[in-house]
């Protein structure tokens, strides 16, 4: 529908309830088109996956992450002290 400058003043509402139904609404002045009134997208909602419980089935723990052995490892990486601890990738030969 095109409407005159005039008529879109006094009918503003009922252009507003045409455009969100999907009418196209072209608002001339003096006869030429110059505006159209268009819907308005809502802005896209960001992913809730940093929610709780996202990461539910995607994390992996070792059978012996809560083992002594590996408490103790852990308190001497801490600590400083680690010449107990053995790593096979760096041992001296």
């Amino acid at each position: 529908m095109e409407v005159n400058v005039h008529h879109a003043k006094t009918h503003l509402s009922k252009l507003i309830a045409a455009a969100e139904s999907g009418e196209e609404v072209i608002i001339a002045r003096a006869g030429k088109p110059a505006v159209k009134l268009v819907l308005v997208t809502s802005p896209v909602r960001k992913s809730r996956k940093h929610l709780r419980g996202s990461g539910i089935g995607k994390l992996w723990m070792a059978d012996d992450w809560d083992s002594d052995e590996t408490n103790l490892a852990i308190q001497k990486l801490f600590e400083g002290d680690d010449d107990d601890l053995i790593y096979p990738e760096s041992k001296p030969k």
